[in-house]
Formats: C-alpha cells, sequence, structure tokens
C-alpha cells in the first residue's frame, strides 16, 4: 500500500481544498497490523467534502476503480467514500471538513475519534498542521470502561426480552424475513453489547467495536454457544434460535449482572420465555 499513500501525498499536494491526511486502521497500528486483505484508511480533512463525495473522477490517480459508493464512517457522523480497484485493492476516504475539525479542538475530541487515533495514525500530509493539532493526544479525553448504570442493565435487558417475543410473532404470523433479519440483526446488536460487558468483567479491556475480532477477545464459552443464536430462513429454525438466544442472555447475563453487582429480572426472562412458547403453540 505504500505505492498509494504516495500517489495519494502528490494528489493532496495539489488540491488546494484538501488540507491534511493520514492513515487510520490496520496500515497504521502494531496490534493487529494489515495483512494482505486489509484495505487503506484514510481520514482526510478538507474545505469541502462535496467535491469527493459528488465525483469520481478523481479516483483514477490511485487505479482503476471498479466499486465505488457512500456510506457514513464508522464513529463521528461523517461521509466516507469507499472503492475497490481493478487490481483488488481498496481503500476507504473518510472526508471530515475544516471546520468540524476546528470545533473538536475549540471544545473536545469526541472519545469514539479519539480511541480510533489510541489504535495508531501516520500523517501523511498536513498543510496546516491541524492533522499535527487533531492527533495531539493531551487533547483527548481519557478512554474509561465504566459500568453501565442499573437502569441501563435493566433497560437494554428489557428491550432484548421485548424483541424475542416481537420476532416470534413475526414468524408464527409468517413474516420470515423480519423474523430472520431481527434474529440475525438488532438482537445479535443487543448481544454483542452484552458479550462486550461479560468481557470486560473478565478482563478483556479491549473490545473493539462491531465485533471486530471478537473470535480473539470473547470468551471460550460465548464463542460456543454464540453459533446457536443465528437463524436460517424456516419457522422451525427461528424458533430454535430465538430459544437459544433466551438461553444465551440468561447464562451470560447472569454472570454480568453478579459482575456489576445488579440482579438478573428473573420475573421479565421468564415471561419472555413463556410467551415465545405460547407462540409457538399456538
Amino acid at each position: 500500500m505504500q505505492d498509494l499513500m504516495d500517489r495519494f501525498v502528490a494528489w493532496a499536494s495539489e488540491q488546494p481544498n484538501l488540507r491534511g491526511g493520514a492513515v487510520l486502521g490496520s496500515h497504521a497500528r502494531t496490534q493487529t497490523p494489515a495483512d494482505t486483505l486489509s484495505d487503506l484508511d484514510l481520514v482526510v480533512a478538507v474545505q469541502d467534502p462535496s467535491v469527493y463525495l459528488s465525483e469520481v473522477a478523481w479516483l483514477r490517480t490511485f487505479g482503476e476503480p471498479m466499486l465505488t459508493f457512500l456510506e457514513p464512517t464508522a464513529v463521528g457522523g461523517f461521509r466516507e467514500r469507499r472503492v475497490l480497484f481493478k487490481d483488488g485493492r481498496a481503500i476507504d476516504f473518510s472526508f471530515v471538513p475544516v471546520t468540524a475539525i476546528q470545533q473538536m479542538l475549540n471544545q473536545q475530541i469526541p472519545i469514539a475519534i479519539a480511541n480510533v487515533f489510541r489504535r495508531g495514525f501516520i500523517i501523511l500530509i498536513d498543510k496546516d498542521r491541524l492533522m499535527e493539532r487533531w492527533t495531539d493526544s493531551t487533547g483527548w479525553p481519557k478512554k474509561t470502561d465504566e459500568q453501565p448504570s442499573e437502569s441501563y442493565w435493566r433497560e437494554t435487558t428489557d428491550d432484548f426480552l421485548f424483541h424475542v417475543v416481537l420476532a416470534a410473532r413475526k414468524a408464527r404470523r409468517g413474516e420470515l424475513w423480519v423474523a430472520t433479519s431481527s434474529c440475525n440483526g438488532y438482537l445479535q446488536n443487543l448481544l454483542l453489547r452484552l458479550i462486550e460487558w461479560h468481557s470486560k468483567l473478565n478482563g478483556e479491556r479491549d473490545t473493539w467495536h462491531r465485533g471486530r475480532f471478537m473470535e480473539r477477545w470473547a470468551g471460550p464459552a460465548v464463542l460456543a454457544d454464540l453459533p446457536n443464536t443465528l437463524s436460517r430462513y424456516t419457522l422451525a429454525d427461528v424458533k430454535r434460535a430465538l430459544l437459544a438466544n433466551l438461553q444465551f442472555y440468561e447464562k451470560f447475563g447472569r454472570q454480568v449482572a453478579v459482575g456489576f453487582g445488579y440482579g438478573f429480572p428473573d420475573d421479565a426472562y421468564h415471561f419472555a420465555t413463556k410467551q415465545v412458547q405460547r407462540v409457538f403453540e399456538t
């Protein structure tokens, strides 16, 4: 990827709109570094992002683009252009307005953005020392691993149990797409939060984000039981998976509750379990 970085620096130097750029992600970190499957993550400080978001001709500076689209950045609420080139290499260009960076410097950098920088970065170009100031760790908020409040713990548990029951009703009505999407999507996101709490209580301080590298930081018991919570596109398997979700949440949720010093909501859990069983019996 070094040749792409060199091309970026040469190109960026001739772009008055572009004020700075840095490498993030696997090509900038020492822990879990890049491999042959890794893409190149570039954060780019620009005065006006619309030029690079609305046009694609500039991508030919880096190769022949075959696939490209826009999506929100993982953190920060900005926009990025993702590109897969003909040679198989990929670049993610995250465009951040200069005004947004200046606002962060005047106030405080959001912890989610600071946590990305903590994993490593390489400044490639910095016309106004903006990237230098943005990545100065003295201005980052401290990383915390605070446990959730008891009310938040209870609310997320109710959220999970409610959507297990809802998915069961959708499946029984014949809405298998909605039911399997909930089982393999929404419920999995709630399980991820539980797994992160469980792992931190067991001494794992770095749980990454959105489940990245879960196979390295989640406990073996979690990884052994987790596949059962996913569903195939059949009524019978949705039923099986939803009951597995309930069993998973009870098993590891009880451990988390003990670790937090909170109670496990037995009444709510048994109510939801009976509701699911009743739905599939009718």
